[in-house]
């Protein structure tokens, strides 16, 4: 068999490192899929190239190795472009194997600019360009991945994947890590000052910073700093005295309290965007704020800062800690005896009382996902759709680290949740998957119900049925049109058997309305085996806490 530019391209990325494929095969991705999976790649099969983009997204967040998307060209990129989106937002390091047109067929209906469309979504489009360009072309599409921390589309035209490749072409080199950034010393010795000079500092780590958390950790140590994190970091400090769990809208309401009280805080690989800091409101008038990060146009994007560091994380709070060591002993400052009675017994959502809002009928979403947390192994990988109920898994199903917990939350699109979970499992095998999504979620992504079916893994999908897109349920009934309540019939549903459709797939199902309903699913957590799908009827919440303060930023 003539070897082809298509399989050199495998070749490529086989040598450079990929951990795996997720797609819809069609004629223009079947041979170069299928020279990957020849090389030791495994491949996972989606019904949808949405499904596949997300699943992808949800591997590459959690594992050493980038993934790949393989799609057909032209409506097979469409499909996935919500998916591809939602990763490049996410600075996912993701590579799209796109098929492409040839050059010359400029009837074909296939044909679209997906260069353009690529670059739209925030994604970087790059191509193969020859048999002759092929290998630099690949391995610059890489390196731009891994290294920049980006979903890229690598455009595969028909007529250069049918080439024959070169002779004698050599294994690709891995490029070499870029030095990290280092921070200017002069800003060192600035944020030192700031340090000692303050008695209540709190360090808030973002995804840029997940790497760096040791160091982060030991620095907070030394400067007596309490620890929390955006969202998407959720986990990444559990079980050290001093961490608040989740900084802005899912914050516990002491986690709250005590970052608005904070004298100093400092964004580690964070945006302190309005989730992170809920519109600047926890952040108080006479604080601070220091921010990190190796990307010099983020510093100061999304808020005022005092003072900006350009630099590396890890090599940041290495470079602080040492400082600090120089010119002066540890400090107490935020860690004091107190503050750590108070984490000990208020440091979750599960440990504070609320109302409970259950019925005959239905189940309050807090209840029902304390009495998850505590049934399921705590050795575990959550995965969040979007919607009204999101913040529930969030903040209740608690992860061991931070490579326990997938948030595809930055495009704000629902029905990603199941596709990214499968993403997750396969990443961490050794953990048991379990998402979090809604009936609108659900309903949306329910073709890949199958897919995670098929790979034969325990999984557990918690769907919050409220028979509505809750979100806009909560938003619209507070918008009255001339005078007259909302007319919400557009964004509400009739109530569906969800767990009679997941038996109709082969999983199990169960209804959930009471407490008593979980029996069924406690004894499956004893032993999980397959597929459970919870069909959780939903009590209303009237808008989740942190809904309204999410809806200030639409």
């Amino acid at each position: 068999m003539t070897r082809t530019v298509a399989h050199l391209v495998a070749d490529v990325l086989a040598d450079l490192g990929v951990g795996h494929i997720f797609g819809v095969v069609g004629s223009g991705n079947f041979d170069v899929t299928n020279a990957l999976i020849a090389r030791g790649i495994p491949y996972t099969a989606a019904r949808h190239e949405g499904g596949a983009a997300s699943m992808a997204d949800g591997f590459a967040r959690l594992a050493a190795l980038p993934a790949i998307v393989s799609v057909h060209q032209g409506c097979g990129l469409t499909n996935a472009m919500t998916g591809i989106g939602e990763a490049a937002k996410s600075r996912t390091p993701v590579i799209v194997l796109a098929a492409d047109v040839a050059a010359s067929s400029r009837l074909s209906n296939f044909r679209i600019d997906q260069d353009a469309l690529a670059r739209s979504v925030g994604a970087v489009a790059e191509r193969v360009h020859s048999a002759a360009t092929a290998v630099a072309d690949v391995t610059r599409a890489w390196q731009t991945a891994v290294h920049d921390r980006r979903t890229v589309v690598l455009n595969l035209p028909l007529d250069v994947q049918s080439a024959p490749a070169p002779e004698h072409v050599g294994t690709a080199a891995r490029p070499s890590a870029p030095e990290p950034v280092r921070p200017a010393q002069s800003a060192v010795e600035q944020f030192v000052a700031l340090l000692e000079g303050a008695t209540r500092p709190v360090f808030v780590t973002g995804r840029g910073g997940r790497a760096a958390g040791p160091h982060i950790s030991a620095l907070a140590e030394h400067a007596g700093a309490l620890v929390a994190t955006s969202a998407v970091a959720n986990g990444l400090f559990r079980g050290e005295e001093f961490d608040l769990g989740i900084s802005g809208g899912f914050s516990a309401p002491l986690t709250a309290q005590l970052i608005s009280d904070a004298d100093l805080v400092v964004g580690w690989g964070c945006a302190l965007n309005m989730w992170t800091m809920r519109h600047g409101s926890l952040i108080g008038s006479h604080a601070r704020v220091v921010q990190i990060d190796d990307t010099a146009s983020a510093l100061g994007a999304h808020r005022p800062i005092d003072l900006g560091l350009h630099g590396d994380c890890t090599t940041t709070a290495v470079d602080v800690l040492t400082e600090l060591r120089r010119t002066s002993g540890a400090r107490t400052g935020y860690r004091t005896p107190e503050v750590s009675t108070e984490l000990a017994a208020r440091r979750w959502w599960n440990d504070t009382e609320t109302e409970d809002l259950s019925t005959s009928q239905t189940i309050d979403p807090r209840p029902f996902t304390k009495a998850l947390d505590e049934m399921l192994p705590t050795d575990r990988v959550v995965a969040i759709d979007s919607g009204n109920f999101m913040g529930y898994p969030s903040t209740y199903l608690r992860v061991p680290d931070h490579m326990g917990f997938c948030f595809t939350q930055a495009f704000q699109s629902i029905g990603l949740g199941l596709s990214s979970g499968i993403g997750a499992a396969l990443a961490r095998p050794d953990r048991l998957a379990v998402v979090g999504t809604g009936d609108g979620g659900f309903m949306m992504g329910i073709s890949e119900l199958d897919t995670a079916i098929r790979l034969g893994r325990p999984m557990l999908i918690a769907v919050y049925n409220d028979a509505a897109y809750g979100a806009e349920v909560h938003h619209f009934q507070h918008l009255p049109r001339d005078g007259a309540p909302a007319d919400l019939t557009t964004v509400t549903f009739p109530d569906i058997d969800i767990a009679a459709v997941a038996r109709g797939h082969g999983a199990h199902g169960v209804t959930v309305r009471t407490l008593a309903d979980l029996d069924e699913v406690r004894r499956w957590a004893a032993a999980p085996d397959g597929v459970m799908v919870v069909d959780a009827k939903i009590a209303a919440d009237g808008g989740a806490w942190w809904l309204a303060e999410a809806f200030k930023g639409h």
